[in-house]
């Protein structure tokens, strides 16, 4: 199995950002995103902590609808960047 990488609330969703997805509401700690095609999703944004790699593989298997590969692919891409 793939290890996922560590991110902060923040940087996911700056590569979420360039995936298509948009903000549109935050609550508290939690940013809700959308993407054009319906996909919903919603992240943690607290200070200084890592998102759970359980919640990562949730986020990017059921809300991005992805495979981990994939999301690997697309991360390597956007930290070439």
């Amino acid at each position: 199995m793939a290890n996922l990488p560590v991110f902060k609330g923040e940087e996911l969703i700056k590569l979420l950002e360039t995936l298509g997805f948009e903000r549109i509401r935050q609550k508290g700690s939690h940013v809700r995103l959308r993407h054009e095609d319906g996909r919903v999703t919603t992240v943690p944004v607290h200070k200084g902590r890592d998102i759970p790699k359980g919640l990562l593989r949730k986020i990017v298997r059921e809300d991005l609808k992805m495979t981990l590969g994939d999301f690997l692919d697309v991360v390597e891409k956007f930290k070439d960047k």
